[in-house]
């Protein structure tokens, strides 16, 4: 990432902190306004253009924009374009980044980032499924509408919006990527971290508590646990917090055993 999208999003998340009547309606647009500036590179040549004046990009929003999107969308995606980006896919990608974050906005007490933790396990043990949603083939709407159908009843809105519109403009990121992605986003926005949890058998209740006690004291900041079963790992814990990985199962402790007699 250049220093110029770095400052950048620092400045596009500030705009958005400080913006009131961010709904639903307004993370809809931004996925939608991220689906038009990708798709056409004229228009996403013309946001994206540090040698052209911050005011005539900002027109160009509202010339193509002011009519269709909401005032509040239409406020924020000009904040956007007003900055200064080091490659135009991150002008891009900013767009889906304050359009994520207007959905965690949107519903605060929805467990999101749980939602998206557990559809990505779903497609991960799917392989249909995520072939069917990361193929560069068929129509992206329709991917978007299948899932859709998959999370109704069983996901926030928030949650069903933001999985729905990644899967229509993917730009070559596989689909629990990006779902990670989102995840990581939501949760920032929260002012927290995502732990993902790996076990031989289920926690209860009062386990994930104790291990999210725990990690937010050794971290300094709120932790958000999402869990997994995988018998491979025989007993223990496997911790994983952005880069870090904090590995106490049985497994990795033989595998390190057969490991030192066999050098």
């Amino acid at each position: 990432m250049g220093s110029a999208t770095t400052l950048a999003l620092s400045s596009t998340a500030a705009s958005l902190d400080a913006t009131t009547g961010v709904d639903l309606g307004v993370a809809g647009d931004l996925f939608a306004a991220a689906r038009a500036v990708g798709g056409s590179p004229q228009l996403s040549s013309a946001l994206s253009d540090s040698a052209a004046p911050a005011t005539a990009r900002t027109k160009v929003v509202t010339d193509v924009f002011g009519a269709v999107l909401s005032p509040v969308s239409v406020e924020l995606l000009t904040a956007v374009v007003a900055q200064r980006w080091s490659r135009t896919a991150d002008l891009v990608e900013a767009i889906e980044e304050l359009a994520v974050r207007s959905a965690a906005i949107a519903e605060p007490e929805a467990d999101v980032e749980g939602d998206l933790f557990r559809f990505s396990r779903t497609v991960a043990e799917n392989g249909d499924l995520e072939l069917a949603l990361g193929s560069r083939m068929g129509d992206e709407s329709a991917k978007g509408a299948l899932v859709t159908r998959l999370l109704d009843g069983r996901a926030a809105a928030s949650s069903t919006l933001i999985a729905s519109s990644l899967v229509q403009q993917p730009r070559d990121r596989r689909v629990r990527v990006l779902l990670q992605w989102a995840m990581r986003l939501v949760a920032d926005q929260r002012g927290s971290t995502v732990a993902t949890v790996v076990s031989a058998a289920p926690l209860s209740d009062a386990q994930v508590e104790r291990l999210r006690a725990a990690l937010s004291a050794r971290y300094g900041t709120e932790i958000s646990v999402n869990t997994r079963i995988d018998p491979h790992v025989v007993g223990g814990l496997r911790v994983q917090i952005a880069d870090d990985v904090i590995d106490a199962s049985i497994s990795t402790r033989l595998a390190d055993l057969r490991q030192r007699l066999a050098g």
